[in-house]
């Protein structure tokens, strides 16, 4: 199982939100790159980045930081929010991103993601952002009806690389990871599930890791910070 760090960027800045709600952010580290190489250096193998705002706007927005990270670091990254198009998929690749997380898109227009994944194979996933069971989308501003294993079963013939599943309600609050929700889903699907959304303890990923199904990985962002989970030990529990 690989441990992905994340940067969330806000305005610039590394940040972590409470439960997908901008209003409620906390800036972490003013230095982005900074931040990707100290993962880096730790033994990360991959930086999970966000571009917060581009979630909102429907575009790229922080663009000039992920940029500076991607210069700056040689692990792969994969980046998410905000990219709802082919030319902004193949720009972002061109600059060097190792995969693009499509999300909005991924229920609004599917067949994009069909189209980009079997055009860049490898290196297209699939962002499931869940409230209550429920897909949420725009940067978790908007409910849809769709049920999670449903949206997630319907591209298992699109060749994505792996599914991002999200429980909003856990994200930011250091209360542990929806482990129930994640297994349920990594075994009704054969793509692999990257676990998002409260992992918090070295506890968490030790779950994580004995819940029953293949995770490929799990995402932490707050409890790195913060200094709940200490990144070496961490690193350890996901290699054994």
């Amino acid at each position: 199982m690989i441990l992905y760090p994340a940067i969330d960027l806000k305005d610039g800045q590394c940040v972590r939100l409470l439960r997908g709600e901008m209003a409620a952010a906390t800036v972490f580290n003013d230095d982005p790159a900074a931040q990707a190489l100290a993962f880096e250096a730790a033994g990360c193998e991959w930086i999970h980045l966000v571009d917060l705002n581009g979630a909102f706007a429907g575009a790229p927005v922080n663009a000039a930081a992920v940029e500076v990270i991607l210069g700056a670091i040689k692990v792969p990254a994969q980046l998410g929010g905000g990219i709802r198009d082919m030319a902004t998929i193949e720009r972002w690749l061109a600059k060097g991103l190792a995969r693009v997380i499509l999300g909005t898109v991924a229920v609004e227009n599917p067949a994009l993601v069909r189209e980009a994944a079997r055009a860049f194979p490898g290196q297209v996933a699939v962002g499931i952002d869940a409230r209550g069971g429920k897909v949420a989308t725009k940067g978790w501003a908007e409910e849809t009806g769709v049920e999670v294993t449903d949206l997630a079963r319907s591209f298992e013939d699109a060749g994505v690389a792996a599914i991002i599943y999200t429980d909003i309600l856990r994200d930011g609050v250091m209360q542990g990871p929806n482990v129930e929700a994640t297994a349920a889903l990594a075994n009704a699907v054969r793509i692999p599930v990257i676990a998002s959304g409260g992992v918090s303890s070295l506890a968490d990923l030790i779950a994580l890791k004995s819940c029953g199904a293949p995770l490929d990985g799990a995402i932490s962002g707050r409890a790195l910070y913060d200094g709940a989970i200490d990144l070496t030990e961490a690193l350890a529990v996901v290699k054994s």
